[in-house]
């Protein structure tokens, strides 16, 4: 299948950029944050990231679904700082740390991408982009210009604002939101933010409105569509159950998803006894009622949520 953003052309690649651009300032408006400071002038919002996109690390990714990952990889780009502040951040050295990070230009971002293609990558898949959409779009024309042809992942905590949403519409290819929590007490302890359940519903909507169900390719590679994570926590069941039942009831059971069982204690979880609740990994009682669920409400799964699974009663 063609990557949606060549039909789009590279002027209206560049219109894109351009209105992305005006919501980084004078007040950014980019994602659900507001932080309302002036991007466009290097000033950093919460996310710390001011005019340009910094990028932690980009590689061909082998850890990801074999739909993504292939035989070569699929080509990542570790977006440094977020617009969470999520306490079990898995990837915190990244978001937070004090790993490496690359402030990059358009042309800078562009010749990455047309790395991971050269390198044999099976997309490019932007990790963590929610507060970059502005920079990505930017860089797209550039690296269409100099011959980008693979499918592009949006790989988000889902946290989006439906302004930049509707910017990538008919850019990207295949959306994979991570869908965390459903309650708003638990967003608000674990991830500091108490509207992201009701953010999360609303841009996982859209992106399903934009792509529609996962298409596989022959090669049983994702081409286009959305592919939902979630992230099965110790002690919050009804969590996952709530949120597969919105993906039967409201996407459909067409839906592909991936449960994800390596929660492990990470970010400020195990520190001082802060959150001793979720100061475990998941157990496999907990993995095996959420694959129950996911069975009755009879939704599309991804093969790694079973093998995990599996992992899990080897381990346990």
């Amino acid at each position: 299948m063609r990557p949606a953003y060549l039909d789009l052309g590279v002027e209206e690649l560049e219109r894109r950029a351009g209105a992305a651009l005006e919501l980084l300032g004078p007040t950014c408006l980019v994602c659900p944050r507001l932080c309302r400071v002036d991007r466009r002038a290097d000033v950093p919002g919460l996310c710390a990231v001011g005019r340009h996109a910094a990028v932690a690390s980009a590689f061909p990714h082998s850890g990801e679904e074999d739909c993504l990952r292939g035989r070569h990889g699929s080509g990542t780009i570790f977006f440094a700082g977020c617009n969470l502040r999520c306490v079990f951040c898995q990837n915190w050295d990244i978001s937070w740390g004090r790993a490496r990070r690359v402030v990059l230009s358009p042309d800078a971002l562009a010749a990455v991408m047309l790395e991971l293609q050269d390198a044999g990558c099976h997309n490019v898949n932007l990790v963590t982009p929610e507060h970059v959409v502005p920079q990505v779009l930017e860089a797209m024309p550039v690296a269409v210009e100099r011959g980008l042809r693979l499918p592009l992942v949006y790989n988000t905590s889902a946290y989006d604002s439906l302004d930049s949403l509707l910017l990538l519409d008919g850019v990207v290819d295949v959306y994979m939101p991570d869908f965390k929590l459903w309650t708003r007490g638990a967003a608000r302890r674990y991830l500091r933010r108490a509207d992201y359940p009701d953010v999360a519903r609303e841009s996982i909507r859209e992106m399903h409105r934009q792509v529609g169900d996962l298409v596989l390719d022959e090669a049983g590679l994702a081409r286009r569509g959305l592919l939902l994570r979630h992230l099965v926590m110790p002690g919050l069941q009804d969590e996952t159950a709530a949120i597969l039942r919105f993906v039967a009831d409201e996407l459909g059971t067409g839906c592909y998803v991936n449960l994800m069982a390596q929660y492990h204690p990470s970010g400020r979880v195990g520190r001082a006894g802060e959150f001793p609740e979720i100061d475990r990994r998941v157990v496999r009682e907990e993995m095996d009622a959420a694959l129950e669920l996911a069975d009755e409400l009879g939704l599309r799964l991804d093969p790694r949520s079973r093998s995990e699974a599996r992992l899990l009663a080897r381990a346990g």
